[in-house]
């Protein structure tokens, strides 16, 4: 097994800026009954293309060039192909680039959800390698938290917010992934200025494979029926959710959840594309001397109040990382419904 560090940041550096077309908002059903999750869990994702994520100029042996930009590319642009050849890996585009032999491709790429064409002429480097000037990302890894499973509807809700690149914030498009068991095995406590985190291992128990990749967290199909020893709860409405006691459902070792206290301090909005509904503070003496507060790998950890799923957390405050965001378990539902 490998170890592996959260990537999925739950730290307020991120500002999203998305629309989601074709909604149908309305309460979730009273009879709307789903396992609580809390486990922590390790996920393997591929992007559907490769995604730039820096442009940088290099020396050809008398300039520096940089022929991605020159040709139109931007941060954040999604090559799909090169010369009508799919591209999913940044070996592909590698091999492309290879095989044009200075002369000029044809690149296709997804911008801000529109498919553009854009000509583009790879130059040696001081070495005779043909480039773009472009660093792309195809894949990454990370451990997160599940905020429930619905057996009725063969699908599993999770982390509260997108997995995104880590150096630009975009969304990564997904291709295709797989969740699998994680085991804790150690947590980064987090401090004023800085979030922490947990750190885990992978195990060989698969959990589900991804299909929706999203704002308001994760979804994709069971393939494993562990969570059925989980107790059942009914998903909230969101005018039921009220300042106050609750609890929030978390994995700090091996892959045991546990409840832990917390408050909900404040209501922030009722929007339906928002993964910051509400404030949440860490109260449980536990959480605060382990972890400091809120962690990276806490993502999608559930939130239960008067005996329903309310929620799950989605962010660290930086500069109080006893207090963080949640978003509303409606809406995480919602959302997914209105994609099948």
């Amino acid at each position: 097994m490998r170890k592996f560090k959260e990537i999925i940041s739950v730290a307020l550096v991120y500002i999203f800026l998305f629309t989601i077309s074709g909604f149908s908002p309305g309460a979730v059903s009273d009879n709307s009954e789903v396992y609580i999750g809390g486990q922590a869990f390790g996920v393997r994702f591929y992007a559907n293309g490769a995604m730039i994520i820096k442009l940088e100029s290099y020396y050809d042996g008398e300039k520096y060039v940089c022929p991605a930009k020159d040709g139109g590319l931007k941060v954040n642009d999604i090559i799909k192909k090169v010369n009508n050849n799919e591209i999913s890996t940044n070996e592909e585009l590698k091999s492309e680039i290879e095989k044009s032999n200075g002369n000029e491709i044809s690149v296709e790429i997804e911008r801000n959800g529109k498919i553009e064409n854009k000509s583009v002429l790879p130059i040696k480097n001081t070495v005779g390698v043909y480039l773009l000037g472009a660093w792309v990302r195809d894949s990454c890894a990370g451990i997160g938290t599940m905020t429930y499973y619905d057996d009725n509807n063969n699908y599993f809700a999770a982390l509260g917010h997108g997995i995104c690149d880590c150096d630009t914030s975009a969304l990564l498009p997904l291709k295709s992934g797989e969740t699998v068991q994680a085991e804790i095995s150690g947590i980064e406590k987090s401090v004023c200025g800085k979030a922490g985190s947990f750190s885990g291992y992978f195990t060989d128990v698969q959990l589900g494979n991804l299909s929706v990749n999203s704002p308001l967290g994760i979804f994709g199909d069971l393939t494993n029926d562990n969570y059925k020893n989980n107790k059942k709860y009914q998903i909230a409405n969101n005018d039921e959710v009220k300042t106050g006691k609750a609890t929030m459902i978390t994995t700090l070792n091996g892959n045991t959840p546990q409840e832990y206290e917390i408050e909900i301090k404040r209501i922030c909005n009722h929007d339906r594309t928002s993964n910051e509904n509400f404030v949440i503070k860490i109260t449980d003496s536990r959480l605060l001397e382990n972890c400091g507060g809120i962690v990276q790998g806490m993502s999608g950890s559930p939130i239960v109040q008067n005996g329903k799923i309310v929620g799950a957390v989605t962010h660290v405050f930086l500069n109080n990382p006893k207090e963080g965001y949640g978003v509303f378990a409606q809406y995480m539902a919602e959302y997914y419904n209105n994609q099948h």
